[in-house]
């Protein structure tokens, strides 16, 4: 649900197919990538995605922290950056020597936890076109 949240929050369609189709992907196969949670007390209260790639631009393999969401009942007490840097610690783990990120318009506070943890911001634009299957 904490995903689902998050894609909705961010004005992503997908379907409920689709989404469990695709965490199910990283669970089954890990050489995809990860899906790291966080729980108080039993409670799932975040989870992180990171997913593997090659890439020309860090020569060789990185990770994409694909969606980081934190309960917002729980924000303000270090469990995103706890879970960022979990990642991390699984990217480097698997072989990465970078993580690449996004963060969207209007996500300052997003934008200042990584800051103060060292990432830096890319000149470029992201952009995407779906494929035709």
């Amino acid at each position: 649900q904490l995903l689902r949240t998050q894609l909705e929050e961010h004005d992503i369609v997908l379907t409920s197919q689709a989404l469990e189709s695709a965490t199910r992907g990283l669970i089954e196969d890990h050489t995809r990538g990860r899906i790291l949670t966080a729980r108080i007390d039993g409670e799932l209260v975040g989870v992180a995605v990171i997913s593997f790639l090659w890439t020309l631009e860090h020569g060789g393999p990185a990770a994409w922290l694909d969606e980081v969401y934190v309960d917002p009942a729980r924000r303000g007490h270090g469990i995103g950056r706890q879970l960022i840097e979990a990642a991390m610690q699984v990217a480097r783990d698997n072989g990465c020597i970078a993580l690449d990120l996004e963060v969207d318009p209007g996500h300052e506070a997003a934008e200042r936890i990584y800051e103060r943890m060292d990432f830096k911001r890319h000149r470029r634009v992201r952009w995407v076109r779906m494929l035709d299957r």
